[in-house]
């Protein structure tokens, strides 16, 4: 088996397959790494006065609606709490599989202020074939970057 590189451009229908049936192994690219650095770093650099959706603002109807710096945390927190429900069987491991190789494809792109070792974790899961169980009703968050942040920040 060879190795899949990520670079969140050119994943192949036969390489998803690959990964999520088959097990194969991904790394980043290092392109996709200094584009996902790069990201980071727009985020980290913001001015603290400037209203970024999602970052320093409520969500949807309340994207007009600034969120203080010191409750920006408890915010991110409780987006987790509220996306992080579900029921039902688990999904099939070859699913789980393809949804990680999926959001780590998508993070690869650098758009998403997700940070290296996030895409990082993601992969090393795949490789040491631990998944999560992600029950078939429910929601796991409309993107899952900032879960996936969350959950990840302590890994690396």
């Amino acid at each position: 088996m060879e190795t899949i590189e990520l670079d969140g451009a050119s994943l192949t229908l036969d390489q998803y397959a690959r990964v999520a049936r088959g097990g194969e192994s991904c790394r980043l690219s290092e392109g996709a790494r200094r584009r996902i650095a790069a990201g980071r770093r727009t985020i980290e650099d913001l001015p603290p006065d400037r209203p970024v959706y999602g970052v320093n603002t409520g969500f949807g109807d309340l994207a007009s609606v600034r969120i203080e710096a010191d409750r920006i945390r408890a915010l991110q927190r409780r987006l987790l709490y509220s996306h992080a429900a579900g029921m039902g069987d688990a999904l099939p491991d070859e699913v789980v599989r393809g949804m990680l190789l999926l959001r780590a494809n998508t993070l690869a792109r650098g758009n998403s202020g997700a940070r290296v070792e996030v895409v990082e974790r993601l992969l090393e899961l795949l490789d040491r074939g631990i998944l999560p169980r992600v029950p078939s009703r429910g929601s796991v968050g409309a993107s899952g970057d900032f879960m996936l942040n969350y959950l990840c920040k302590d890994l690396a």
